[in-house]
């Protein structure tokens, strides 16, 4: 009965007593100890990368000339988790468009700002 358990212990290893098992789970623990520690450096530099990717992105449209049009033109703001990005603007008229792009750092601009660059931001850094 004893022989029957042992074997099915042994099964699938090299390991012919139960001391060899036993140095053989040890040496399988290490491994598994090594291979933890990979995966956790790993891990940090993972989202390290996510904080730094583009992961909040905003959009609004709206009409900045009264007499034309309706709402063609649009600020977008490309942010990451550490409130770096871009706030881009376009500005339809019928003649003529025009795009702006601005930096962010910090979750602010060295540029000025218009109040709809300012709520896509505010909605992007949330």
């Amino acid at each position: 009965m004893i022989e029957l358990r042992l074997k099915k212990i042994f099964a699938g290893t090299k390991a012919r007593n139960l001391e060899e098992m036993i140095v053989l789970i040890g040496k399988k623990m290490n491994q598994l100890e090594e291979m933890e520690g990979e995966i956790e450096k790993h891990l940090v530099t993972v989202d390290s990368r996510l904080d730094k990717s583009i992961r909040n992105i905003e959009t609004v449209r709206f009409n900045p000339f009264v007499d034309a049009g309706g709402n063609q033109s649009f600020a977008i703001a490309f942010m990451n988790d550490e409130k770096n990005g871009v706030v881009m603007s376009s500005l339809y008229a019928r003649d003529r468009m025009s795009i702006f792009a601005k930096p962010i750092i910090n979750g602010k601009s060295e540029f000025e700002l218009s109040s709809e660059e300012k709520e896509v931001l505010e909605k992007a850094i949330k």
